[in-house]
């Protein structure tokens, strides 16, 4: 149960940066209808009725790679001569 209500709670905060970010876009384009619902002796019935509809628009991450050049600085390691003390650095 807490695993559950752990991931919805991860889900809605992954919408909301979504949506916060700009990343998720939104919109309603058509309005919510209730239906129309009469009650009879015979029981009751429902007509008409419009459920909302929604444009959403993502936005998109390219991924790729790219040749480049980068330069690394060289490394010479010297012996220590005889009469130099040995250092240790990893202090």
């Amino acid at each position: 149960m807490r695993a559950l209500i752990f991931i919805l709670i991860l889900a809605i905060a992954v919408i909301l940066v979504a949506v916060g970010s700009g990343f998720l876009k939104v919109k309603q384009t058509r309005e919510a209808k209730a239906p129309e619902v009469s009650a009879t002796g015979n029981g009751m019935t429902a007509r008409g009725g419009q459920a909302p509809a929604f444009d959403v628009e993502t936005g998109s991450v390219k991924v790729g790679t790219k040749a480049t050049t980068v330069k690394v600085p060289a490394l010479v390691v010297e012996k220590a001569g005889q009469n130099q003390a040995a250092t240790n650095n990893a202090q």
